[in-house]
């Protein structure tokens, strides 16, 4: 039992160590869409100028090159050379080559069909790869002679681990995708309500121990194969559920201290980062966290019903909210709020100990 625990916390482990360099800019890249979305929408930009060419430039870049930033991290997370990694990362966006994978035609390699993916802003075969590349590198620095390892080793390594990853990880990685996008769809298609309801509920807890990152990659892959997604939607509030019971626990200390750490947390929280309020403020309390499920969970609901989605991949907070104009965005709006002022409620009648000893803070 504990060497399964070991296990779990690793792949947790693994898995935020692998996105966090790039949470920021991840979040920054969606922003940035959001307000090109808003300047388009508002017919301040025009589809066709080339100010808009270059803004979406801006904004779309990294989820394009998304393999590139996911290899580097997770290379350098599974002890493999970074930059042998982003090479070969490389060798899946190359432009003649990836044009024509997406076109559908067979290309054949030694003879042997390679299947047709979409390798931009892909996400799982270059975790997979880069996961290998730190086994084969061993491998050959171990038995090649000192005086070619310097460049064999990275010359055999593109070739091996390039081969497995346009013929195994990239299919195998685009199989997964699919599956998970169609599992949530098929959830969402039951009800939408109740795929808000239970994700609202639930996202927070899976914050704690890292599990977010599973809804997440949904997210991305949805925006990656679809250009739309429903479940950054439907986490939303309880991102900002996080911040109300953060503002609650804040109104019910009487340490001017603590008080302020609350109100930074919250500030935080409706910026996106819910680690603060989460670790900080809430979960060290307890009860707060059941308030932020009520809450998130009501939000969620709200959001299923109203039908919004996301354009683009931005993490859910106040400043991102452009991304998920359109229709049902008002009502998406009031998940939000309502997310907010339920945790907060809830935590308001909720009784605990508020102003903990400072060893526990």
């Amino acid at each position: 039992m504990e060497k399964r625990k070991t296990v779990l916390a690793s792949i947790i482990d693994g898995i935020s160590q692998i996105f966090m360099p790039i949470v920021g800019l991840l979040s920054a890249a969606g922003i940035l869409t959001g307000i090109v979305t808003v300047l388009l929408t508002t017919s301040v930009l025009s589809a066709d100028s080339d100010t808009h060419l270059v803004l979406n430039a801006m904004a779309r870049s990294l989820f394009y090159f998304m393999p590139m930033m996911l290899a580097f991290t997770a290379a350098k997370k599974f002890g493999a050379n970074p930059f042998t990694a982003v090479v070969i990362a490389g060798v899946l966006l190359y432009p003649s080559l990836n044009s024509v994978l997406e076109a559908g035609t067979t290309v054949r390699f030694l003879g042997i069909p390679l299947l047709g993916v979409t390798y931009n802003a892909s996400i799982i075969p270059m975790i997979l790869s880069a996961w290998l590349l730190s086994y084969v590198e061993k491998i050959f620095d171990k038995i090649l002679p000192e005086i070619v390892r310097g460049f064999l080793t990275p010359l055999l390594s593109i070739l091996i681990v390039g081969t497995v990853t346009l013929f195994v990880f990239g299919p195998v990685g685009a199989v997964i995708g699919d599956v998970l996008a169609l599992g949530y769809g098929f959830l969402f298609d039951f009800s939408p309500i109740v795929a808000g309801l239970v994700l609202g509920a639930v996202i927070q807890l899976m914050v704690i121990f890292g599990f977010h990152w599973a809804i997440i990659l949904i997210g991305m892959n949805n925006i990656a194969l679809n250009g739309y997604d429903t479940v950054l939607a439907l986490i939303a509030a309880a991102v900002f559920a996080q911040a109300g019971a953060a503002v609650a626990v804040m109104l019910k200390s009487k340490d001017k201290k603590f008080r302020g750490v609350c109100a930074s947390a919250a500030l935080s929280a409706l910026f996106g980062v819910t680690e603060p309020a989460m670790f900080g403020v809430n979960l060290p309390r307890r009860k707060p966290v059941f308030a932020v499920c009520v809450g998130g969970g009501i939000g969620g609901a709200i959001a299923g019903f109203s039908g919004v989605q996301a354009t683009a991949f931005a993490f859910p907070s106040i400043v991102a909210l452009p991304v998920f104009l359109g229709d049902g965005f008002l009502l998406f709006l009031v998940s939000c709020a309502a997310g907010f002022l339920a945790a907060m409620v809830v935590t308001l009648l909720l009784k605990f100990d508020v102003d903990v000893t400072s060893d526990e803070e």
